[in-house]
């Protein structure tokens, strides 16, 4: 035997204790089994193994690698694969078995095999359950799904996705059996579907897993992508290995099974004997391309697409350097609060130049589109896609919006197309509205612009001061207490300079204001009266007299993380 082997005799640091095998006290007599001595000579499979492992550089000598063991022929022989091959690669292996209960007893048999096959290996060996189907049936969501999230967050548990001190990580990768079938079978379900290149690719080789506390990556990874499932039983027959079936293969009610048992067999027999290769060939095709747009897009994303906060969500929002939110967190607003923190999908709006983005050809024009909605979170369909691109095009002028899913819109602006995120405050019943007391002197903090808004009495030497004289007002034709809000439906202003007074909206209009920021735009009122516009001269009629103390109204970011006063 060459160096010593460990079976999970104590329970690992952080994982339940059913997880863990300890009936191994046959290890400490020293009795090893005798298939745990290895020849130096390997399969011919596993050399064509070896070769796509270095090739694609899945492992590196010392990887503690973990491998995914269901019981069936794939999971068998891609264990049996590695073991051949550790000394060559230089891995320490383990075997990993999710139990999903859907199977009842023998859901229960497979793990007992599983068990058996690491312990005559002299593995150690990772064990969870849960019951997929109750977890299906409350998050509404397919069998198959619920299966597949459940497992791979145990899979990311054992990567150290919530590592620490206590709770170390277990493994370095895991490998699973997904075999040249399965990817026919994904790529072909796919097409079918109407995917575009994205899905086409179908199962990626090598999957990432973030370890959030070292930053550092893990990777799930699939050695067998470029192996027909008939070789590898062949390969276990001549092993003399055995493996376990599981009965619901055969169930027609699931749609892989349709796929592996009617139409992949009837396309072979019929039109193409190699159309599972072909599928695989054009999955590593569209896998290719993608990488190549994806660092384009990148670029993009950095110079011609534009992200800022929606004015609702200014001063809710958490600070972009981690800070802590602005807004004061009442019993109105705190879920949306709370919902605004959680990672996830971007609560920000896009813009990208029309100008720009019509002029490209197609294929980049519905890449950026795609990645805008996959970075929002913005479910697009292909259909989505091409109204927007046609509601780009028109020539119409600015104005307008086109309604996407999930109460996203998109408005054109004179210059940008503007993807706005749907304002999440109406879910809670925060109100649109908003009016804040500001006294004279004093301030006002505005959350909902995330500005501070200051009424500052100043006495300036009218030729040398540096205060546009335009901007003072005259603090004697104005109350002790005015009030900060946003512009409401009526509001008439009347700036310097100007024959007459107007509406606020069309001010706002002329100035060709962004639709989104005039919602929300400032003013300072002294009930009916606005005596303050943001960007706008003072009144003529309100304007502070040569000589005499003035009134400065002001407004400045609110710094991220400022308190709240």
């Amino acid at each position: 035997m060459h160096g010593s082997i460990q079976l999970n005799l104590s329970r690992s640091p952080g994982i339940p204790e059913r997880w863990t095998d300890r009936s191994a006290n046959w290890i400490r007599s020293g009795r090893f089994p005798l298939t745990w001595l290895y020849h130096d000579s390997v399969h011919e499979l596993a050399e064509r193994i070896l070769g796509q492992i270095r090739r694609q550089d899945l492992l590196r000598a010392g990887d503690r690698v973990g491998v995914a063991v269901s019981g069936g022929i794939d999971s068998v022989a891609l264990l049996r694969l590695l073991l051949e091959l550790r000394r060559e690669l230089g891995i320490v292996l383990s075997v990993v078995h999710f139990n999903h209960k859907l199977r009842g007893e023998e859901s229960d048999t497979d793990q007992e095999f599983v068990t058996n096959l690491a312990r005559e290996h002299g593995l150690e060996f990772y064990c969870d359950y849960d019951d997929v189907a109750a977890q299906a049936a409350k998050e509404r969501i397919s069998v198959e799904t619920a299966a597949r999230q459940i497992r791979y967050g145990f899979f990311r548990h054992l990567l150290g996705e919530d590592s620490d001190q206590e709770n170390p990580r277990k493994l370095d990768k895991i490998a699973t059996g997904h075999t040249l079938d399965d990817q026919a079978e994904t790529v072909l379900m796919r097409l079918i579907r109407g995917s575009g290149f994205r899905g086409l690719g179908g199962i990626h080789p090598r999957v990432a897993v973030e370890d959030l506390a070292t930053e550092v990556l893990r990777e799930i990874i699939r050695p067998l992508l470029g192996i027909r499932r008939c070789e590898l039983e062949q390969y276990l027959n001549s092993l003399g290995q055995s493996w376990r079936e599981d009965s619901t293969n055969a169930d027609a009610r699931f749609t892989r099974n349709r796929m592996r048992k009617l139409v992949v067999p009837l396309l072979e027999r019929e039109f193409n004997p190699t159309v599972a290769e072909g599928l695989s060939e054009l999955a590593e095709i569209a896998r290719g391309e993608e990488d190549y747009w994806e660092n384009e897009i990148s670029g993009w994303f950095g110079t011609t697409v534009q992200w800022t906060e929606p004015p609702w969500a200014r001063g809710i929002l958490p600070g972009s350097n981690g800070s802590q939110t602005l807004v004061q967190i009442t019993p109105a607003n705190a879920e949306l609060v709370r919902r605004l923190q959680e990672p996830g999908p971007v609560v920000m709006n896009a813009s990208v130049s029309r100008a720009w983005l019509v002029t490209e050809p197609a294929a980049v024009q519905r890449r950026v589109v795609k990645a805008i909605g996959d970075r929002a979170g913005i479910p697009l369909e292909f259909k989505h896609i091409e109204e927007i691109l046609r509601f780009a095009g028109n020539q119409t002028g600015s104005g307008g919006t086109l309604s996407l899913p999930l109460g996203w819109k998109v408005a054109k602006e004179p210059e940008d197309l503007v993807f706005t995120t749907p304002d999440l405050r109406a879910e809670e019943r925060i109100p649109r509205d908003y009016e804040y007391p500001l006294p004279l002197p004093g301030r006002a903090l505005v959350p909902e612009t995330g500005t501070v808004v200051e009424a500052l009495r100043v006495q300036p030497e009218w030729e040398t001061s540096g205060y546009n004289p335009v901007q003072l007002l005259n603090p004697d034709s104005l109350p002790s207490r005015l009030a900060v809000r946003n512009w409401r439906p009526g509001d008439r202003f009347w700036p310097a300079h100007t024959k007459s007074p107007k509406k606020i909206k069309e001010l706002l209009q002329e100035r060709q204001i962004p639709v989104l920021d005039r919602r929300l735009w400032p003013v300072v009122a002294n009930g009916d009266e606005i005596v303050w516009v943001r960007g706008f001269p003072a009144p003529a009629g309100l304007r502070a007299k040569p000589g005499g103390e003035a009134l400065l109204i002001r407004e400045t970011p609110l710094a991220e993380g400022q308190p709240i006063t």
